[in-house]
């Protein structure tokens, strides 16, 4: 039994979503993302394209002319086996904090109540999942940042960042693969290739990846 990309879906089972293109399903997946991700790929459902994570959601490519199978449908009504802790590649990244690789820091560290010092050490003393990519390519959103440490985007972005910046953007914490305009709050950067349009594998960090900052 299958149901028609073009139909809506039964609404019994878990979790919410809808259709975004003739061949896009969003799936609204909340915090188990990443578990849905991995269930996914090591299904490998004949009528999917491509799998995408973005925040708390899945959009599903459905290949050309396909539909929708009753094996994928139950994939999706099930709780998905949590993600083992050691899941994904572990990279350490080394980061020059502070001074020009770093303009927002001592505001940050101030608006928490630390010192510069005690800023770097609690954001590198915390092991990072890449939750999703997303805004350049290769632009890991990680999660696991200390909450002392969330903070606001700029009211005003700049029109220039530098290539390997790591900033604060609200939950997240995001390395920039290229320069370009951002919004994050900058406190160090890193020379670490996060991409590479010429590898076989473009993107340094894949979702479920885990990462750890280093002070240079």
């Amino acid at each position: 039994m299958k149901a028609s990309r073009n139909k809506a879906l039964p609404h019994t089972g878990r979790p919410a979503w809808r259709w975004v293109s003739e061949r896009g399903l969003r799936v609204a997946t909340g915090d188990a993302t990443l578990a849905y991700y991995a269930a996914l790929r090591r299904r490998g459902f004949p009528e999917l394209e491509d799998a995408i994570p973005a925040d708390c959601s899945l959009l599903l490519v459905l290949r050309r002319g396909a539909e929708v199978s009753a094996a994928l449908w139950a994939e999706l009504a099930a709780s998905p086996a949590p993600v083992p802790a050691e899941a994904g590649k572990r990279h350490e990244i080394a980061v020059e904090y502070g001074g020009d690789a770093g303009p927002d820091l001592p505001y940050l560290a101030a608006a928490a109540g630390l010192d510069v010092a005690a800023y770097i050490r609690l954001h590198g003393s915390v092991e990072y999942t890449v939750a999703f990519l997303g805004f350049q390519p290769g632009f890991p959103y990680l999660r696991g940042l200390p909450r002392a440490l969330h903070a606001s985007r700029r009211a005003s972005p700049r029109t220039q960042v530098a290539a390997g910046s790591v900033g604060i953007g609200g939950a997240y914490t995001g390395i920039y693969p290229g320069r370009g305009p951002g919004g994050w709050q900058i406190i160090g950067r890193t020379a670490a290739p996060l991409f590479n349009p010429d590898s076989a594998a473009p993107a340094l960090l894949m979702p479920g990846d885990r990462v750890c900052f280093v002070a240079a």
